[in-house]
């Protein structure tokens, strides 16, 4: 009987330990949003430039973008959930070592970089106070923690969630 209930105890210590549930980035969507998403024609990354200059002096703005692609709908039953998302970082934020202590996760490598950038719901602000060295913004990190259903707004991006990160990590190719 003891050796039972030593295995039942091990067993939950280690499930309660177990790393978080993995994300898909389309699971940050409400249905409605990824049935849009993929009704949506293709969207052209040129630079703006390439559409030249407006008589007022400043960059000629292209045709406006189908509503999904401002979304920042939100699942609220991921609200408080432990999770487990990887992506891109685009940094925000370092410390005195030069760690990223505040950056943006995105789906794909350079987006918020090109025009245009994610829907913000498709964008998570990371709080990382123990930091990452981001030595390339083109390698992709698995981010841990809490996500929080939370509207971020600053000059390059919005977004509509956060995490407060437990762990960074680079994505090691044996993960995958």
């Amino acid at each position: 009987m003891r050796a039972l209930i030593l295995s039942l105890l091990l067993c939950c210590a280690s499930i309660a330990h177990a790393a978080p549930a993995e994300l898909d980035w389309l699971e940050l969507m409400p249905a409605e949003d990824r049935k849009a998403l993929e009704e949506m024609p293709e969207i052209e990354h040129d630079s703006p430039e390439n559409d030249g200059f407006s008589d007022q002096g400043g960059l000629k703005q292209g045709a406006g973008l189908p509503a999904v692609m401002y979304s920042a709908k939100t699942v609220p039953s991921l609200n408080g959930k432990q999770v487990r998302l990887g992506g891109y970082p685009v940094p925000l934020e370092t410390d005195s070592q030069g760690r990223s202590t505040e950056f943006f996760l995105v789906p794909y490598p350079g987006a918020c970089i090109h025009v245009p950038p994610p829907p913000p719901n498709q964008i998570v602000m990371v709080r990382y106070p123990a930091g990452i060295m981001l030595d390339d913004i083109y390698a992709p990190l698995w981010v841990d923690g809490l996500l929080q259903i939370e509207p971020v707004s600053n000059d390059l991006a919005d977004a509509a969630y956060a995490i407060s990160a437990a762990e960074v990590k680079l994505v090691d190719e044996s993960d995958l």
